[in-house]
């Protein structure tokens, strides 16, 4: 499929960590450290309190896979963003937490997640966001630091790179409760692999802006920003919302092969995905059985417990 390439600057402390962590998440294709934001394109590791440098880590990711909004939630994960130049035990300018963005499109998405991020904390966020100048990449020995070095410092938890952004605990209920609680069309899709008439879903030309969630775990899958009208007669969206939401299973069914899309907490059947979507957003068009879904409209997700999610809806 088509990569849809994109670059975004953060600065969140010592980059070793940063990069360690980044470099971890599915759809991100490249990453270097470097020093950015500074009063000179000419640097060094040992220079950079003059310069005024941030140490930043450049990521260049596949938009197709992975949006702006859910690499940035993964920042805002790691770093205290109410900290002034500081983070962990690193203490300096240098050390300053930033955003960094390559084109004004990215301005929105930012400023969106900090927003929506802020209402968690009751110290104002400190965050520079400004639009990326006078990046130097670093020496070589600072690149990929914790793969050459395993036990290396490192002032974030790695290992939250491979837990789900939405780390609420979902309880599967069993197939009685389901069946006396979903229609007899989302269990017959969910929890018998079934699918729905093309063209019968409420959901096959719906264009309000907000997100599909599972119908029975109410996880998070798609973004109307990411919904489209592929004329197939079922919801299509041209990837999940993130890149957790979702398992993928090989499907020899009906004679034919194909890719099923299931939900990843519930592991209920949604419906399957293709390559036949728009190439200019990655190729990929995921056909979905609109039984499988509920729409929780923009207005109404904080009040609904996804508040988190408001900056993936564009």
């Amino acid at each position: 499929m088509n990569e849809i390439k994109e670059e975004i600057y953060i600065a969140g402390g010592c980059f070793w960590g940063m990069q360690g962590y980044f470099d971890q998440l599915l759809g991100v294709l490249q990453t270097d450290v470097g020093y950015a934001n500074g009063d000179s394109d000419i640097t060094s590791y040992y220079d950079i309190a003059k310069t005024h440098h941030a140490e930043t880590l450049r990521v260049v990711f596949d938009s197709s896979k992975i949006s702006l909004a859910e690499l940035l939630a993964h920042f805002l994960r790691i770093v205290d963003p109410t900290s002034l130049n500081k983070q962990g035990n690193d203490v300096g300018e240098q050390y300053r937490s930033g955003i960094y963005y390559t084109n004004e499109k990215q301005v929105d998405i930012i400023n969106a997640s900090l927003k929506q991020e802020q209402n968690n904390y009751d110290k104002p966020f400190v965050v520079e966001v400004e639009p990326i100048k006078n990046y130097v990449l670093a020496e070589e020995y600072h690149q990929k630091y914790l793969d050459k070095n395993t036990n290396g410092y490192c002032h974030i938890n790695l290992s939250l790179a491979k837990k789900p952004l939405d780390d609420t605990i979902f309880d599967k209920p069993s197939k009685d409760e389901l069946k006396a609680k979903l229609s007899d069309i989302a269990f017959a899709v969910t929890q018998e692999n079934a699918t729905e008439r093309p063209f019968s879903s409420q959901y096959d030309k719906f264009s309000e802006k907000g997100i599909y969630v599972d119908i029975v775990s109410k996880k998070p899958l798609f973004s109307s920003s990411d919904k489209y009208d592929a004329g197939c007669g079922w919801p299509s969206f041209t990837k999940p919302i993130t890149t957790d939401a979702i398992s993928y299973k090989n499907d020899d069914s009906h004679g034919m092969k194909r890719v099923e899309v299931r939900s990843k907490v519930a592991d209920g059947h949604l419906g399957h995905v293709f390559g036949d979507g728009i190439k200019e957003k990655g190729g990929l068009r995921y056909c979905i059985n609109g039984a499988a879904l509920e729409f929780i409209p923009l207005e109404k997700m904080k009040q609904m417990g996804y508040e988190k999610f408001i900056s993936f809806v564009r």
